[in-house]
């Protein structure tokens, strides 16, 4: 559990950071290099809309 003060806790940092986790990283052996680098730039394009919408 780490530094986590209950495991309720953890299981709701877990399944958030499993959805982020799942945007940033692609199945890499399914995907052709270039088309790895198109889903990694979508996914940081994705991200700072969404931090910049959460800062405004």
């Amino acid at each position: 559990m780490g530094r986590f003060k209950s495991p309720g806790q953890a299981q709701r940092f877990l399944a958030a950071h499993d959805q982020i986790n799942t945007i940033f990283r692609p199945r890499r052996y399914r995907l052709t290099a270039k088309s790895y680098r198109q889903a990694r730039d979508d996914a940081l394009d994705l991200w700072s809309a969404y931090t910049l919408e959460m800062t405004a």
